[in-house]
This record gives C-alpha cells, structure tokens and sequence, in this order.
C-alpha cells in the first residue's frame, strides 16, 4: 500500500547572522514561515529492506537524494529491516531558499517513521533530521517558527495568513559561497522574539553577498518593489535566489504576479502556521 505526503516550502521572513562558530558554522535568527506550497512524495513500503526512489528528482544521484539520505539514516539509526520505493514530484525550486530539498528529508523521516512503525520521538527524529541539514528540523517541528543556534532552537510563532509573490530567477547561489564571502554581513542577536512585528531590523544578512554572486537577484527585487499594494519591502528567502513580497489579499499577489518576466518562475502562495504532517503520530515528548 502507498502512502501519499506534503512537504511544504519556507521563506525566512528575516534572517541575521549573529556569529561564526568554533565548528565553523553560523549562529543565526530567523523566522521560518511555511507556505501551502509542496512537494508531493509517496512511500511503498516493503519487506526487503531495499530503499530506492522510482521516480522523481531524476537529475539527482540516488545517493546524494536528500530523501534516499534520509530514508536510509533512519534506517540505520532504528535497525527496522523494513524497506520503501519513493516517489516524488517536484514543485518547490532546486537551490533557492525556500528548503525544499529538507522540507523533503522531514516528510521522509516523518512518514517513514509512522509507516514503518519506528516509534522515534518528533524531538528524536529532529536530531536525526539535523545530521542532514541545518533546516531540516524545522519541518519535522512542522511550525512556523522562531529559529535561533544554527536554525534548530525552534519556537513556535503565529503569523497572519498573508500571501507572498514567490519569484525564482531560475539561478542557484552557493550557501557555501555565500557565507565565506566579504560582503557577508552581521547582526547582533536581538532579544527572544514575542512578536515579529517588534522586529525593527528584518534584513537578510546574506543579501548582499548573494547579489554579488547573481546580480540578477537585485532585480527581481527591484520587480517586486514596483508593484503595487505590497506590505513592507521585498526580501531574499534564505541563501537565496528567491525572492518575496507580501500581500495582504490573494487578489493584490496575483495582479503583482502577471507581468513577473517569463525568464522567471514565480507563484503564489499563503503563509501557513501548521505544516500538513504535524499531525500525524509523532509523540511530543
């Protein structure tokens, strides 16, 4: 039997890089905000212990798939000799912020971990999500949240359920790149957030090195700032190269979204609080 689940895209509403770490990795503040825009993958599971994506993602390697990686991480941390056949169907953009590629190991670590009958605590799978990625806990918190360490201290947070132009201009920044270059800037840590509109500096630290990588990034955001009836200014999602503006209506986001160039991709989506997997059976403890 196949089981059919959502991962959902993010956009970091504002993102401030606080420090380098010993370990050389970045402490940060953000705020994750989910979007009902997905990814769709299914799981068959069997009884071979054999992982292997049929479908889907066919411009990745299997072993450097993020959800192949997942799947066989819990695997080998649970001992189950159950296997699965993964299945997926892209819509979030490859390499542009909005965590799609972890937004797919979480739904794989979670699904798996119901079907397979793992019992992992969600606090225990986070753990685990976090060996694959800086972001994938978040999605496995299955919250729009207030991050802070290196994106997995998470505090669930309530914003309206406004709606963004999403623009992808169809290029990839390197995360890597970005965080060694000299235009890179810095923030100091602002206090435990309870409410992100106290928030006076909502930049994205990584702004300027990602235009530097891809001017074509300053222009999408030049776009968005022309349109009409956006709230605030438009902002870089992560690393980038997306870029976003909100609205406070569907109506107001479709009319900016009409005259996006073609030589972009671009959608709509509504900010969401709750991600479609939070509510299936992983314990809280």
């Amino acid at each position: 039997m196949s089981s059919t689940w959502l991962a959902p895209a993010k956009i970091n509403l504002f993102l401030h890089i606080n420090n380098k770490r010993e370990d050389g990795y970045h402490n940060l503040q953000t705020i994750f905000q989910l979007l009902d825009y997905y990814d769709k993958l299914t799981y068959t599971v069997s009884n071979n212990g054999v992982i292997k994506r049929i479908s889907g993602n066919e411009n990745v390697e299997q072993n450097q798939d993020l959800i192949v990686k997942a799947a066989k991480a819990l695997q080998q941390y649970t001992g189950t000799t159950l296997g699965v056949n993964l299945s997926i169907v892209k819509h979030i953009p490859i390499g542009g912020g909005l965590g799609g590629g972890s937004s797919d190991a979480a739904t794989t670590l979670v699904a798996l971990n119901q079907l397979w009958g793992t019992k992992l605590t969600q606090v225990q799978l986070m753990k685990l999500g976090l060996s694959l990625g800086a972001d994938v806990p978040v999605f496995i918190f299955a919250q729009s949240a207030w991050a802070e360490g290196m994106g997995e201290i998470l505090s669930p947070i309530k914003t309206p359920n406004h709606y963004f132009l999403v623009i992808f201009i169809n290029k990839h920044t390197s995360t890597r790149e970005i965080f060694a270059h000299y235009a890179l800037t810095m923030s100091k840590p602002q206090g435990k957030i309870a409410n992100f509109f106290e928030l006076e500096n909502t930049h994205n630290d990584c702004l300027q090195a990602a235009i530097e990588l891809e001017t074509e990034i300053s222009i999408a955001l030049e776009y968005l700032n022309t349109r009409a009836n956006y709230i605030g200014q438009a902002r870089m999602s992560g690393t980038g190269s997306c870029v976003f503006n909100e609205f406070l209506t569907e109506k107001d986001a479709l009319v900016a979204a009409k005259k996006v160039p073609k030589k972009w991709m671009s959608f709509v989506s509504r900010a969401i609080n709750i991600s479609p997997i939070h509510n299936w059976a992983v314990a809280k403890r």
